[in-house]
């Protein structure tokens, strides 16, 4: 439900210098807007330091919050702060539509603080804005999922007492792992229980959800806020929680917005100076973090392991305080259910029941997994070296499926930490186990932070195993994520690589009964983060494979389109492994209007040329052109169309196959759902009145084609 528009040689290359940097993505319309070829065409701007900031690296923020608790005020790492980003970076989307008067509220991101070039951010070009009201319901314009449904309360409370805690996440797979805790805690603790009750950020936007937000907040004791990154939603949540803020027990913000994380109260630990003022250790990080990259994050998330256990030893109130927080933060990245239980008694322990003793169980430390590592779900363990894991698949688990580990493709898998950490992990699991079934090696290497770099090149590129081709799960870019891309890095580790790359997308914003029953499709800031960024790393196939279940909030694969991403991340690692002599290639050449002899035309461009230097180089290159190649331009002109001023239908163009009636039907499913505007085939176009007609030449396994006609120009 997503096209995302690649240009060809005749369009404007997309600058890769990171100022400006700019994406181009469509939008799916109204079938009728194909009809409008004056549709207008509107291009946005959109501010990278807002928009592009959704997640902000785990590791940078570790540090950011130890400068603000211990030190000085830290800004260097936080939206806004140009830490990641130059501050001029755009993403440009543009979106087919009749009418451009009018940009939603929803798609708005006032009080920028850039050039007034740029003061209306975030106006996203959308089909008709009729296509984004949705029935009523606990949701907002693209989600109608009810937090009702994550509400967990103790069934007995038996004169224990009650504390409360609000949550609201940018993505849902936190929710299954913060039910299972809370229902936990309600079954084990004799003195204390447990009401919790989730929001999805996107919720907030319808006002009735926005108000139930704002009342379950009036009366909780713990408020936990996480990724909150879009601009308009983070305002809402600071204009509910501030107000509340000292009435509140505790205040935990994880990676987010400036404005939302000076909420921050873990006793007298604040971040009330965050993002307000510049420090010297501020700036110093960033610009290590610019020189070393990956590296430099990982020593910042060895660092955030470390530092509870020096502040333990430190005696001032402030830093018992700050190692809370930083536990908190180790419990919150670990995901599991068990670590969420601890880190809700540890918060219920020492700042909701301060000094009453009320909770007689052990609080466990953190359990977590490491930091990068090569992750399969039915290894006994996280491999962090390529070689050990490799022994253990070609020895104990290839042989169990029956899979050759000497014949067989192998397929690398990039996938997110909090969904292994969630145990939300089932769409990764579904996709893993379809490329075995299907024969092949997996290979799935994850990382605490959102810098792939440095994992793909020591775990594919330098790996004993090379993967044949190479799926990215996350949806987002190979450098920075959602945070800060830096693609001409992700450009250079990819072509180290040199495999295939595909960029699968998991639906974040949308549930997947929302999506699938939706005309507009892919919700637009995701078609920006998980379409258009990964594009310019060079990332191909946006397939959707994944949505959150409605109800659940977990993430559910789609069996189709698993079955379609092991087809494409298989047929293209074959293609890599096959010999270029053995490779088809089709070439189209174009031809509209069809009945105005444009056959092989194109602006400023000689085709025909063009295509015989192309079938020079790939002869060269060991590829089957067969005995009749010509030896000169004019002969591949001959031998597709006699006449130069040829049309689709004419007796100058060469038919090189025809298609019966009854192999069109077989090749083609949906061949009746076109017959009420086309009728029946053979039909009048491209027909002989029998059989289908295919234009072109083929030339050994190169087969050079004419465009099919689809219409006349009136």
């Amino acid at each position: 439900q997503v096209e995302a528009k690649r240009y060809g040689a005749a369009a404007p290359r997309v600058p890769l210098d990171p100022t400006p940097l700019q994406s181009t993505a469509r939008l799916p319309t109204h079938s009728s807007a194909a009809t409008h070829p004056a549709s207008a065409s509107v291009r946005v701007q959109v501010p990278h330091r807002l928009l592009a900031s959704m997640r902000i690296s785990v590791a940078a923020f570790a540090a950011a919050a130890l400068c603000a608790s211990m030190l000085a005020p830290a800004d260097a790492f936080l939206p806004g702060s140009g830490a990641f980003v130059g501050a001029n970076a755009k993403v440009s989307l543009r979106a087919a539509r009749s009418a451009v008067s009018h940009v939603p509220d929803f798609l708005r991101v006032p009080k920028l603080r850039t050039s007034a070039g740029v003061t209306n951010a975030l106006k996203m070009a959308i089909s008709d804005e009729s296509m984004l009201s949705t029935s009523s319901g606990g949701g907002g314009f693209f989600t109608n999922s009810n937090p009702e449904d994550r509400r967990v309360a103790p069934e007995n409370i038996n004169g224990r007492k009650k504390f409360k805690v609000v949550y609201v996440v940018l993505e849902s797979q936190y929710q299954a792992s913060m039910t299972v805790a809370c229902k936990r805690i309600n079954a084990a603790q004799e003195n204390v229980c447990v009401e919790a009750v989730g929001y999805l950020l996107e919720e907030l936007r319808n006002p009735s959800t926005l108000a139930a937000f704002k009342a379950d907040v009036e009366d909780a004791n713990i408020f936990i806020g996480s990724l909150i990154f879009v601009q308009e939603l983070a305002e809402k949540v600071v204009e509910v929680v501030e107000p509340l803020r000292e009435k509140l027990d505790a205040v935990l913000i994880f990676p987010s917005m400036p404005d939302v994380m000076r909420l921050n109260k873990v006793g007298s630990f604040t971040m009330a100076q965050m993002g307000q003022s510049k420090s010297v250790v501020g700036e110093f990080m960033k610009q290590k973090r610019k020189e070393n990259g990956a590296s430099f994050e990982g020593s910042m998330l060895k660092l955030l392991r470390t530092l509870p256990k020096v502040l333990k030893y430190l005696p001032s109130d402030k830093a018992a305080d700050a190692r809370s927080f930083m536990m908190s933060f180790q419990y919150w990245l670990g995901g599991s259910p068990e670590n969420l239980e601890n880190m809700l008694l540890m918060m219920a322990n020492t700042y909701v029941y301060e000094g009453q003793k009320q909770i007689t169980t052990e609080i466990s430390e953190p359990a977590l997994l490491p930091d990068i590592g090569i992750w399969h779900p039915l290894a006994p363990q996280v491999f962090e070296d390529s070689t050990e894991y490799n022994q253990w698949y070609d020895k104990e688990h290839a042989p169990m499926l029956g899979i050759n580990p000497k014949t067989a493709p192998t397929v690398g898998v990039i996938l997110q930490k909090s969904h292994i950490n969630t145990k939300d992990e089932c769409h990764y699991t579904s996709l893993i186990q379809e490329l075995e079934a299907r024969g092949c090696r997996v290979i799935c290497l994850y990382s605490g932070g959102l810098d792939f770099s440095g994992p793909v090149t020591d775990f594919f590129t330098k790996g004993k195993v090379v993967p044949d081709s190479v799926i990215n799960l996350t949806g987002f870019a190979l450098v920075g994520g959602p945070a800060s891309q830096d693609h001409d890095k992700a450009i250079e580790v990819l072509s180290g690589l040199n495999r295939p790359y595909l960029c699968a997308v998991p639906l974040v914003f949308q549930s997947f009964e929302e999506w699938k029953a939706s005309e507009l499709g892919l919700h637009p800031i995701q078609v920006a983060l998980q379409v258009s960024l990964p594009e310019i790393d060079g990332a191909i196939e946006p397939i959707i494979y994944g949505g959150r279940d409605a109800v659940t909030g977990r993430t559910v694969p789609l069996p189709d389109r698993i079955n379609l991403l092991a087809d494409r991340a298989i047929k293209w690692a074959n293609l890599r492994i096959k010999n270029n002599a053995d490779k088809k290639l089709a070439i189209s050449i174009f031809s509209f209007p069809p009945d105005k002899g444009n056959v092989g035309t194109a602006a400023y461009l000689d085709v025909f040329s063009s295509i015989f230097e192309v079938g020079k180089e790939l002869k060269r290159q060991g590829y089957n052109l067969g005995a009749d190649w010509p030896k000169a331009k004019e002969g591949l002109m001959d031998m597709i169309l006699e006449d130069k001023e040829a049309k689709v239908g004419s007796p100058y163009l060469n038919v090189e196959y025809r298609m019966s009636v009854d192999e069109y039907g077989n090749l083609t499913p949906y061949s009746q759902e076109l017959e009420e505007n086309w009728g029946k085939p053979p039909g009048n176009l491209n027909s002989d009145g029998a059989n289908l007609l295919v234009y072109g030449k083929k030339f050994g396994n190169i087969f050079i084609g004419v465009q099919p006609s689809f219409g006349y120009e009136g």
